[in-house]
């Protein structure tokens, strides 16, 4: 079993400790290391090398904000989750633009957080449910009609039908195994589909999907 290695970045010493007691249960998640700011998680992160980073957003010395995109400059494959109180629209679109693998609200069940660590780890992009219709919101206003008519125009037959199965909030690996395809060739394809679109990730695209009602597979 590989053993997933985390970095917990959040000011509440309590709810730290917390989140490390339930993680540690996990067989498969090892907690690296702990820190109490932005810049101390930052440091970390390139001392640690984690595999996932949970990051909250507002800390003393540096924000998650300041510390994602730091922590992205030099690591920027890794998975950083946003674990935040904040349902503040434009945090959120902030955050995912900049890479943020996922945004999580401090409020969701052990058993959602778990999946989604396990989740960010292999690829995908999670987002906390009460977060999809503010994203949808960033989404409406920051593009114009014309130039989504336009990137959806530009989809092959192919794509169109990985943007299917995207909506359904499936891994690569997945995908590749339903359309008897290379993971490497599906990782290809959903990064087309992201450029044509102009979208930053796996979420913005599944919601984008039902949104246009692309979400039917063939």
């Amino acid at each position: 079993m590989t053993t997933i290695r985390i970095l917990l970045v959040d000011d509440h010493t309590l709810f730290r400790s917390g989140l490390k007691a339930l993680l540690q249960r996990q067989s498969d998640f090892e907690i690296v290391g702990e820190a109490a700011d932005g810049l101390e998680g930052v440091k970390l992160c390139e001392q640690l090398k984690p595999d996932v980073v949970l990051l909250d957003i507002d800390m003393p010395q540096m924000n998650g904000r300041e510390a994602l995109a730091q922590i992205l400059v030099t690591q920027p494959q890794l998975a950083v989750l946003m674990l935040t109180v904040s349902e503040d629209g434009e945090d959120l679109a902030d955050c995912l633009k900049t890479g943020a693998r996922g945004y999580l609200l401090k409020n969701i069940n052990a058993d959602f957080l778990l999946d989604s660590i396990r989740r960010a780890v292999d690829g995908d992009s999670v987002l906390s449910p009460e977060m999809t219709s503010k994203l949808l919101s960033q989404l409406r206003g920051g593009e114009s009609s014309k130039s989504k008519r336009s990137g959806v125009e530009q989809l092959t037959q192919r794509e169109r039908e990985i943007l299917a199965w995207l909506s359904r909030g499936v891994s690569n690996k997945e995908i590749a195994r339903s359309l008897d395809l290379a993971e490497s060739t599906i990782k290809v394809h959903v990064q087309n589909i992201l450029r044509k679109l102009s979208l930053n990730g796996r979420v913005q695209a599944a919601l984008f999907a039902v949104e246009h009602g692309l979400d039917k597979l063939p």
